[in-house]
């Protein structure tokens, strides 16, 4: 009975720890929803982030829960999946996401939990541990999702461009002024109904690790609002170094170009989300960034900014993993 007590605690001990990873991704994605619409100063910082966070909560109540099922059920396999395993793979997210958090790179805290997830089962289990159909469906969204986001960017940028071409540059920077407010939305809500279902699956894997679901994996209601509000949390608090990286580092923006990014992105994470796949919004934000930017014309893009962004990604999930299968080996111990 004793013992039950003491696992009973565990497993809520790593629920709270899951939401602090949940919080602290909000933190370091706030630069996804905000970054455009604070450097074209359409809002102020401290609404921004407000308005971001409104539409991080409530994304919930638009998509499904499909990306929590690839994540609870399509990385690691989950008769694996114990106490030790998830704190692997907490751990080398958050850790992860702190030391880029500190250097001002907006890596992708998704890949850094399924890089930590990974590294942890693996060292478990050895590789057998893995789902490869999953991971791979992962790792050609971590390539895909940029270059989507670069393309519509684009293709949006020559469009609006086109549709505007008689007005004024006063009257396309009044309408885009407001039309920001409305992509800025939408792309707050796919980064909420995205990012947040990573921890989602994550904390209903180890509950049904548990025993705690009834047999069935499934993700309780609960955990949905815990995980929409701890997101909204972070987002709340802003990550300002890396918003002053993705707005105004990698290329100057206007409002015009600024709708043309998120709306690019937008399009791009509805799209994951609705076929499930666990994309980095880091990514598909930055690719939509340099979409715009090159869009213009290839000098207005600062490629040593961007170059320091894409080798962050490279080594975000073999790193994550690392941290992950050392920490699980450690823990493992106790």
């Amino acid at each position: 009975m004793e013992f039950a007590a003491l696992g009973s605690v565990a497993v809520f001990g790593l629920v709270a720890v899951a939401l602090l990873f949940d919080f602290m991704n909000g933190l370091h994605d706030a630069a996804n929803s905000i970054a455009t619409v604070v450097s074209t100063r359409v809002l102020q910082p401290r609404t921004a982030v407000v308005w971001a966070a409104f539409f991080n909560f409530i994304a919930f109540a638009v998509f499904g829960l499909h990306v929590a099922q690839t994540i609870g059920t399509g990385i690691v396999e989950a008769g694996v999946i114990d106490l030790h395993v998830i704190f692997g793979a907490l751990t080398g997210a958050i850790v992860w996401n702190a030391i880029t958090w500190g250097l001002g790179l907006p890596s992708s805290s998704s890949h850094a939990l399924i890089g930590g997830l990974t590294g942890a089962g693996v060292a478990k289990a050895g590789w057998s541990a893995v789902v490869f159909a999953g991971l791979g469906k992962t790792a050609l969204g971590i390539v895909l999702s940029p270059l989507l986001g670069f393309v519509l960017a684009q293709l949006l940028v020559v469009a609006v461009q086109w549709a505007n071409l008689r007005s004024t540059p006063f009257a396309v920077d009044r309408r885009f002024r407001i039309l920001q407010l409305v992509s800025a939305s939408l792309y707050s809500l796919g980064h909420g109904g995205n990012d947040a279902q990573k921890t989602m699956g994550i904390i209903a894997v180890l509950l049904y690790s548990q025993g705690m679901l009834g047999g069935a994996f499934h993700v309780p209601f609960w955990v949905v609002l815990a995980c929409q509000a701890a997101m909204a949390l972070g987002t709340l608090m802003g990550g300002w170094r890396i918003v002053h990286t993705m707005g105004s580092r990698i290329t100057h923006l206007k409002p015009i170009q600024g709708f043309c990014a998120e709306t690019g992105g937008a399009i791009t994470l509805f799209l994951a989300t609705g076929l499930g796949v666990p994309v980095s919004t880091t990514h598909t934000i930055t690719g939509a960034i340099i979409g715009v930017g090159a869009a213009r014309r290839t000098a207005a893009v600062r490629w040593h900014v961007a170059q320091r962004i894409v080798v962050a990604w490279i080594v975000t999930l073999p790193a994550a993993a690392l941290i992950g299968a050392l920490v699980y080996a450690i823990s493992s111990r106790f």
